[in-house]
């Protein structure tokens, strides 16, 4: 197994890896609920569906910190065969907007006031 990060200009964290094991069994262990909490657990996750999938090509879930502020991300994995009759194994993490967020009661900012 090898890994390399690569960095890349659409993705927060993009990390590569090559496996020995072939695409259809590590795609097993991604999508499999059973296989995939030994790695990545529900807890982490903000929804333990995927937000979209390729079958055998690509997963995306979303994660949430389990600490305050309880930001989250996308974490897709895109599984091909590689060269060496393997896997080739990505991992992209992208950090979610933020527009949603709820804005502090106390927010420091100043009051803007209308005229009657």
């Amino acid at each position: 197994m090898s890994d390399t990060v690569e960095p890349d200009a659409d993705a927060a964290l993009v990390i590569e890896y090559d496996l020995d094991a072939p695409p259809e069994k590590v795609w097993r262990a991604v999508t499999i609920p059973a296989l995939r909490e030994r790695w990545l657990p529900d807890r982490d996750l903000a929804g333990a569906e995927p937000l979209s999938s390729v079958a055998g090509e690509e997963v995306r879930y979303r994660l949430r910190d389990s600490e305050p502020p309880f930001r989250e991300s996308h974490v897709t994995f895109r599984i091909e065969p590689n060269e060496a009759g393997g896997t080739r194994f990505r991992i992209i993490q992208e950090a979610c907007e933020r527009a949603n967020q709820p804005q502090a009661a106390n927010s420091n900012s100043r009051v803007l006031m209308r005229a009657a």
